[in-house]
């Protein structure tokens, strides 16, 4: 799952000081500053990011609290704002506002984490706290280290950081979200499948899915007509004497499919639309997440491909024509046009049926 970076920029130097870290926030693809009241106006004219302050015209509401008696103070303004998210920024200094900041999860979206001399084992007592709560958890960090520390914490992680890069200047903002950038990588353990069925299926509609990144040969994205096992569809990237590479580009298949997506839940084509995230994966089962830029559906011939793994079928349908390439066993793409029964491709299993996208532990059966 995505992990969101927040910076701080509260600080009581002057405007054109804070502006810096703020535009080093928006390059660096942070989701939301925490800044003065007065600086709203001024924070939206730089661009579009989350704005978090006391003020009425912020995007969240922000609470603080140091005490138990604080923190309760902060829960009735909480159950009192209506039209906003409200966040708690609580320092941590014993179990007691522990304690507290626990009970306000239920109450709060968010709950930041400011320990004295940034301590591992109070996250780690309010991330088993509040895993069943309303509120989310952020911690707050100085540096790139202490950002990734607290979202490994405890495996599940906190859902984000508030940076302070005060101490360690704007380049600490990039390198903490490239940081976070990097954890989100996910494995998935591909298998060979080998080809037992090829044949025209009619006309249908097909979507090709659009993002805003650049694939490289042997990375594509993993589609198939059962939610327990995905072909690993090659992107665009190979040059063609019929159309450009377009390495932005994977012709996924029929609209009913199922597509990987981040956080092993699985959405059909027909749902994405711009702005979605999906799983980008290579030969070895590396695997990032790309954000998709347009979702092209056309009605086109399709194909009805059929593979078998130690006696477990899976098929996919996807567009009759030679620019559409699988992955075969030795990470290299081959065109569906070549493709001959016996022919060995890379494929992903996994037990379990789909509810709503989500992976559940049910027998469900899919032809």
């Amino acid at each position: 799952m995505s992990k969101e970076v927040w910076i701080k920029a509260d600080w009581s130097e002057p405007w054109e000081d804070r502006k810096k870290f703020i535009t080093s926030a928006l390059e660096a693809g942070a989701e939301a500053v925490i800044i003065p009241p007065d600086d709203i106006e001024n924070t939206k004219k730089l661009g579009n990011i989350k704005t978090i302050s006391t003020s009425k015209e912020s995007d969240f509401l922000l609470l603080e609290a140091s005490t138990p008696e604080e923190v309760k103070q902060a829960i009735s303004k909480a159950q009192e704002e209506k039209e906003r998210k409200t966040v708690l920024s609580v320092k941590i200094a014993g179990k007691e506002i522990e304690k507290a900041a626990t009970k306000a999860g239920e109450h709060v979206d968010f709950i930041i984490m400011i320990a004295k001399d940034w301590k591992v084992i109070p996250l780690e007592n309010l991330i088993a706290e509040l895993q069943n709560k309303k509120a989310q958890i952020l911690a707050g960090a100085k540096n790139a280290q202490e950002a990734k520390t607290a979202v490994e914490t405890l495996e599940v992680g906190a859902d984000g950081v508030v940076l302070n890069p005060r101490e360690k200047g704007m380049e600490e903002i990039k390198e903490t979200c490239e940081v976070l950038e990097e954890l989100e990588t996910e494995e998935f353990e591909l298998v060979t499948g080998k080809i037992t069925k090829i044949e025209p299926a009619g006309m249908g509609d097909r979507a090709c899915v659009d993002t805003s990144s650049l694939m490289k040969i042997g990375e594509g994205m993993l589609v198939g007509s059962q939610s327990d096992g995905l072909f690993l569809i090659h992107s665009e990237t190979l040059e063609s004497e019929y159309v450009e590479s377009r390495p932005f580009r994977v012709n996924a298949g029929a609209v009913h499919a199922y597509i990987q997506v981040p956080g092993g839940k699985t959405k059909y084509l027909s749902e994405l639309q711009s702005g979605d995230k999906v799983i980008i994966a290579n030969s070895e089962g590396e695997a990032n997440t790309a954000t998709v830029g347009r979702v092209k559906i056309e009605r086109r011939p399709m194909l009805l491909i059929e593979a078998e793994h130690e006696g477990r079928k899976i098929k996919t349908l996807v567009q009759n024509a030679e620019t559409i390439n699988l992955v075969n066993k030795d990470g290299e793409p081959i065109s569906v046009s070549n493709l001959e029964v016996g022919d060995e491709i890379l494929i992903y299993l996994q037990e379990g049926g789909r509810h709503f996208g989500a992976q559940v532990d049910e027998t469900l059966l899919e032809r």
